[in-house]
């Protein structure tokens, strides 16, 4: 199998994996005891949190630090945020209005779609034909009541970067709390929280080769948050809950493993990924369309529309030949709907209809983009024969 659907998850780093074994076998502790054996627990995983902190530019010092929450990962990051910044779940709490981009993963849409069944108004800032944010657009959204602004950093379907430093300087000049989903651009490109002017980011462990289970919120000093989890006084009252030592740690691991090679990681990712796509454009000519191809892109991530084909049939027939991909975000891997991302860019239906997505991890090789386009260019011939299409370019 050639896994090309590491946006959804990555395996394991090896790093990871060696952080975390001493504490799910010999060592162990729970963090908030007091003695000796939670103490060294306490110790681990704050240290793990300053350094997570530190690639992140996250700032740790000072009387007011920026804080880090560890949660189960980017949904509960992405939910703790959108309502823990507004208070929307708060009996009494006023009701008010957010904005969110029209291209948000299933954790910030549900959510948003809560918000409106408690009378709350939701926003949706539109995107261009590539799939970048209108930022220009927020002026018409505003109002007093506007309470939170979540834009994420990189798309997870077409991997399109956001201008986010342009929406946070109008958070900014308007005085409301900007909230990213960064999920997909940690371990992926370089993040400094402290630059973008930003109040709060997701981020998640299994998305850089880290564990799955565990992510956290980054927050602002000065932002206030309700908890979402309550039971316990564990990190600061904002998350209730016993943190796992061994899932920090591995988490930490494994961020700090992309950082020793970021830049030689995403230069090999990146030649990769366009290796990968003109040899489907001279292969299949107008048979394929690149989506986002007009924006900057992660460098890992390739949306490719294969005409006149069905997107749901393909991805069956790829898994079949070897081929590991999807058809957009995993959350959403279970519904026939159309991508809400291709239909909020305005692509036109035959793309929607058989758009997939493949992205490249840091175990992806040259063996494997050959491999995988040999499969795909196979799949590709035998779906046009079966629908009829007969596209003679198709050739490998």
């Amino acid at each position: 199998m050639i896994y090309l659907d590491h946006n959804s998850t990555t395996n394991l780093a090896p790093e990871a994996l060696a952080a975390m074994t001493p504490w799910m076998t010999e060592r162990f502790g729970n963090p908030s005891s007091q003695h000796g054996v939670g103490r060294r627990a306490r110790q681990a995983i704050e240290q793990a949190r300053e350094e997570i902190g530190r690639i992140l530019g996250v700032r740790r010092a000072g009387l007011e630090p920026d804080r880090i929450i560890f949660t189960s990962g980017g949904t509960e990051a992405n939910n703790l945020a959108l309502f823990g910044i507004t208070g929307c779940l708060e009996t009494g709490r006023e009701i008010g209005e957010i904005i969110v981009s029209a291209i948000e993963h299933p954790s910030v849409n549900t959510p948003a779609a809560m918000f409106e069944q408690r009378g709350w108004k939701v926003h949706r800032l539109p995107v261009d034909g590539d799939g970048v944010v209108r930022a220009e657009r927020l002026d018409e959204y505003l109002s007093a009541r506007t309470r939170l602004v979540s834009v994420m950093l990189a798309n997870n379907e077409t991997g399109v970067l956001q201008p986010l430093r342009e929406v946070a300087q109008w958070c900014g000049e308007h005085g409301i709390p900007l909230h990213t989903d960064a999920a997909q651009m940690v371990g992926k490109l370089p993040i400094d929280f402290q630059s973008l002017g930003i109040s709060a980011m997701t981020i998640a462990g299994h998305k850089f080769n880290g564990p799955l289970g565990i992510g956290a919120l980054v927050v602002r000093h000065d932002i206030k948050l309700s908890p979402l989890l309550r039971g316990g006084f564990q990190q600061e009252g904002m998350r209730g809950g016993t943190e796992s030592v061994a899932l920090a740690l591995g988490m930490h691991a494994a961020l700090a493993a992309w950082e020793a090679e970021r830049g030689s990681r995403a230069e090999r990712m990146r030649a990769l990924r366009d290796q990968f796509e003109a040899r489907l454009r001279t292969a299949c000519q107008s048979g394929v369309e690149i989506v986002g191809a007009g924006a900057d892109r992660l460098p890992n991530t390739s949306n490719v529309a294969f005409l006149g084909c069905d997107r749901q049939a393909l991805v069956m027939a790829l898994d079949l030949a070897g081929v590991a991909c999807s058809t957009g975000s995993a959350c959403a891997s279970g519904s026939s709907e159309p991508s809400p991302v291709l239909l909020a860019m305005g692509c036109a239906p035959e793309v929607v209809a058989s758009a997939v997505r493949f992205s490249l991890g840091a175990t992806t090789s040259a063996a494997d983009i050959d491999g995988a386009v040999e499969r795909i260019l196979r799949v590709y011939q035998e779906a046009c024969w079966a629908s009829g299409t007969r596209r003679s370019n198709a050739r490998t």
